[in-house]
């Protein structure tokens, strides 16, 4: 792994660099902002409420199993979950997306990244959430940190507001994540080499290698052999209620 930023210096940094907007601050959501997966909250409420029916669940599992271990792209894994959405109400789901921020997820943000956000806010720079996650789970955790810019993943709608069962392209992953921060960067005037990037995932080595500041977080084992590789220094933070960071490593699929 790459050589290791504490959490003060993390912030000393962004306080010594320059500010203003043309500095963009790109967070990834789930293991960067957020400890785990935003979606196993919508999952497991679908259980408890007794909504998904038991194909519904074996196919999630299964699809799952077969995306961790490189047999499903990420692109068919996510289709594959809106599919058994189809029909739902959008605004409906919207609600549903802060009850299960407020009551599930709030506990789960990271302290230290909420730090982070605001140090970047302060010093006046462009933030944005940019996951391959859905509307759904991404908009709650940027409104409740106040950041104003979301790249994200949208789910197909028809005439009435109904999903159905797609997903809007190109779907941000990977590659398709670092251009659409590209696009974004360019619409604004942001200049990357003075940007930074954090996220945890083995998929964000493309934006990574684009930003001036690239900052691993909590990286998982492709991203963390990348960070030693470019010489990337690696934030390593505490998880919320004090559970250690090397617990991740103990989770099935983490």
């Amino acid at each position: 792994m790459g050589r290791t930023l504490s959490p003060p210096e993390s912030l000393e940094e962004i306080g010594a660099g320059p500010g203003g907007a043309q500095v963009g601050v790109f967070f990834d959501l789930d293991g960067t902002l957020v400890d785990g997966f935003t979606a196993t909250a919508h999952a497991g409420h679908r259980i408890r409420r007794r909504q998904a029916a038991v194909g519904e669940i074996l196919g999630i599992v299964e699809a799952s199993v077969r995306y961790r271990i490189g047999r499903m792209p990420f692109e068919r894994f996510l289709v594959r979950a809106a599919g058994y959405l189809r029909g739902e109400s959008l605004d409906e789901l919207d609600e549903l997306g802060e009850y299960l921020f407020e009551s599930r997820i709030t506990q789960r943000v990271y302290p230290h990244m909420r730090e982070v956000v605001r140090r970047h806010q302060d010093r006046g720079h462009t933030v944005v959430l940019s996951s391959s996650a859905l509307t759904i789970h991404a908009h709650p955790v940027a409104r409740h940190l106040g950041i104003d810019h979301v790249l994200c993943n949208r789910f197909q709608t028809d005439a009435h507001g109904l999903l159905t069962g797609g997903v809007v392209e190109p779907i941000i992953w990977g590659p398709r994540k670092a251009a659409a921060v590209q696009d974004f960067c360019q619409a604004r005037q942001i200049d990357l080499a003075d940007s930074y990037f954090y996220a945890d995932g083995d998929e964000d080595g493309a934006l990574m290698r684009l930003v001036g500041h690239p900052r691993p977080v909590n990286p998982r084992p492709g991203l963390a052999a990348a960070a030693t590789d470019h010489d990337w220094p690696v934030l390593i933070v505490p998880r919320p209620g004090g559970r250690r960071w090397s617990d991740l490593r103990l989770r099935p699929g983490a």
